[in-house]
């Protein structure tokens, strides 16, 4: 007979229950399989020294569940169907953007310090909000966001950002991407058929742009920010734009592009959406105001934490015109019900405070450090390289040398434990094939000497990857 493994715990009661697990786990571990024929429910009993009415019980429930069958002159056995789990699967891991392999040096950029994220002065935040939050505040929320927070951002945006703004035009998001979404989605309702963006910028919008059904046309940009002459030549009436900081080549939009694109927006009757993603980050002089700030109602400000604090707090922001913050609120009351409250408190809080202010302050000066660090080195280790942009944010544009193929040079620098990321993905195909090679360098995660380090890797996939 076959050996069934079903050891007892007497003293823990409830026997049929463990004789049925008994049996579970012998087929589910493939020991016990189908087909197997069982002892009789007396002889059982009598084996286990229980009584056999207990295990009556335990193949009642077997039989039940599908683990075991009895026939009428068969006797009981493991059923058919019945077969050891599976070893579970080991799933391939999903592409997402932003993910993270381990490397030894990752210069992939996207994210901020996130050792740096402030966990002591957030919890104190969030204690501070939750002493004071009132009853009803943990209701669904205000589609636009609480109050209180919209009325710090508010503070905030024109105070750093010299934006034109109040509580009314704010409304509240998870992140700019989910803001950006929302709002291309109501201008498609709007009879908008054509959004213009940037040339170059970043690729991890533009799924979520086409998603809403607009069409995309690109737009060139040079060492003065968009080119808005080329931005008049499409049909486009609403057009995406970094102009304190483009993505990805670093530049700052000129006064006289900043006066051109407002007069389109005018002369268009078209919009302006101002993603103000890294603005804080100006290390040579202070940040050029937002251009919300010049037509409030032409512009559209958008900002996260993201890049300040870290992209897990899932907060933003949208300072839009009135008659469009009102059909935004609506839209999310129609789709999402609004963002999470406890977190919109906290950062309530944690700008009341002067606490946000104080971790920009400290992250600027530790940034900066970085940003020189880092382009020292690549002046020094990387021959021929130019690095581009204004002296801000988290990420450097880095021109190789025309004779270098930037694939080959991304995977050397991976073999020598150097993740990096290339520029040509972020170019329309026309204007790739024209642009010399380039890589989007992100240094907020590591110390100088490491990105040193860094920069002496780079230098040898370049000079490695070099043709002639």
């Amino acid at each position: 007979m076959t050996d069934l493994h079903l050891p007892l715990d007497r003293s823990a009661g409830r026997l049929a229950a463990q004789i049925a697990a008994g049996f579970r786990a012998g087929v589910r571990s493939g020991r016990l399989t189908a087909g197997t024929r069982l002892p009789s429910s007396r002889d059982l009993a009598r084996d286990l020294a229980v009584s056999r009415g207990v295990v009556v019980a335990a193949y009642e429930q077997l039989t039940a569940e599908g683990f075991l069958i009895a026939r009428r002159g068969d006797g009981t056995r493991i059923a058919p169907l019945a077969r050891p789990d599976d070893p579970p699967p080991v799933p391939s891991a999903p592409v997402v953007p932003g993910a993270r392999t381990p490397v030894d040096h990752d210069l992939r950029p996207g994210s901020p310090d996130l050792a740096a994220f402030p966990r002591d002065r957030w919890l104190a935040a969030e204690r501070a909000a939750l002493r004071t939050l009132p009853d009803d505040a943990l209701a669904y929320p205000d589609p636009a966001g609480a109050l209180v927070l919209r009325t710090e951002l508010a503070g905030y945006l024109g105070r750093v950002r010299a934006a034109h703004t109040d509580p009314d035009r704010v409304v509240v998001t998870n992140g700019v991407a989910h803001a950006l979404s929302a709002l291309t989605r109501l201008l498609r309702a709007d009879g908008h058929t054509v959004l213009a963006v940037e040339d170059p910028t970043s690729a991890r919008q533009l799924p979520m742009l086409q998603a809403t059904g607009v069409r995309l046309v690109r737009v060139p940009v040079d060492d003065q920010g968009i080119d808005v002459a080329a931005l008049a030549r499409t049909d486009a009436r609403a057009v995406l734009v970094t102009p304190a900081h483009q993505y990805p080549t670093g530049v700052v939009l000129s006064p006289e592009r900043r006066a051109r694109l407002i007069a389109w927006a005018r002369d268009a009757d078209g919009l302006i959406i101002e993603d103000d993603y890294d603005a804080e980050f100006r290390y040579d002089r202070e940040p050029v105001g937002c251009l919300q700030g010049i037509d409030p109602e032409r512009v559209v400000l958008l900002g996260s934490v993201s890049k300040a604090l870290a992209p897990a707090i899932r907060l933003g922001w949208a300072a839009v015109p009135p008659p469009l913050a009102a059909r935004l609120r609506m839209h999310r009351l129609h789709t999402d019900l609004g963002t999470p409250v406890l977190p919109q408190y906290a950062l309530a809080e944690y700008l009341r405070s002067g606490g946000y202010d104080r971790h920009l302050r400290a992250m600027r000066r530790r940034y900066r450090a970085r940003r020189d660090a880092l382009a020292d080195a690549i002046r020094r280790h990387v021959p021929g390289a130019r690095v581009h942009g204004v002296s801000a944010g988290i990420h450097l544009y880095v021109e190789l040398p025309r004779q270098c193929d930037e694939e080959q040079v991304i995977a050397r620098a991976s073999r020598a434990g150097l993740a990096v990321a290339g520029a040509r993905p972020l170019w329309s195909p026309g204007r790739a094939a024209h642009a010399p090679p380039a890589l989007v360098l992100g240094y907020a995660g590591l110390g100088e000497g490491r990105l040193v380090k860094a920069a002496e890797l780079l230098g040898q996939a370049v000079v490695s990857g070099a043709h002639g």
